[in-house]
């Protein structure tokens, strides 16, 4: 699909749904492509872009940002606490806090130079062991322990379980949100991305449906 194509569908869902199309942010998952694929997107306008590893985004992006103002860059996969100051002074959003040594290990760091980016909880909506994330009965404690700590917490995250119906994952993931007060929703991915916007996605995360299939 164009760039175009996925902008169209996402604002058709939000319409469809209620929420305003403009508060739909998409993230372009630019992990493991190319740089001329990369180049492209941002050559169409695009400036919001995810990246799942932090040593790979800073061998990107501080490149492209010579080349392109407002560049929005998100981290969006695990984050190690030995890579959090890199990450926070590459990003201008985290997607995947997830324990409480990484919470208190971004706090310090954001005390020390005086900045944070906005921060999302994942939650692992599936209780999948192999997978990173907070768990659903563990979030709302957890919410109170980030906030508590100053931070900026912006929402939730979730990467639903392969096999099961997405939209289920997305609810619950909404519902956590909203009993805690939050608005931001990082939910949907290429083949589900319009479930998320109707179940209120503040943050789509796509990648093959803008660059094609990873090398």
């Amino acid at each position: 699909m164009s760039l175009s194509d996925i902008t169209t569908r996402i604002a058709k869902a939000a319409t469809d749904a209620g929420p305003d199309p403009s508060d739909v942010t998409l993230i372009a998952v630019s992990k493991m492509q190319p740089d001329d694929r990369v180049r492209a997107v941002l050559e169409q306008g695009h400036r919001v872009f995810g990246e799942n590893r932090v040593q790979e985004a800073a061998g990107k992006w501080p490149g492209f940002r010579e080349d392109f103002d407002g560049i929005d860059l998100h981290i969006i996969g695990p984050l190690q606490s030995n890579k959090v100051r890199q990450a926070m002074e590459l990003a201008q959003a985290i997607h995947s806090v997830d324990r409480p040594k990484l919470a208190t290990t971004i706090a310090r760091i954001a005390d020390e130079i005086g900045s944070c980016p906005d921060l999302f909880i994942q939650v692992n909506t599936g209780e999948e062991p192999q997978k990173a994330g907070i768990l659903p009965t563990e979030a709302d404690a957890f919410i109170a322990e980030v906030r508590d700590l100053g931070l900026p917490l912006k929402g939730l995250m979730c990467i639903p379980p392969v096999e099961e119906t997405p939209s289920l994952h997305f609810a619950l993931l909404a519902k956590i949100a909203a009993r805690n007060g939050l608005t931001g929703l990082s939910m949907g991915m290429s083949g589900d991305f319009e479930q998320a916007v109707a179940l209120g996605a503040t943050h789509v995360r796509v990648g093959s449906a803008i660059f094609g299939a990873r090398d």
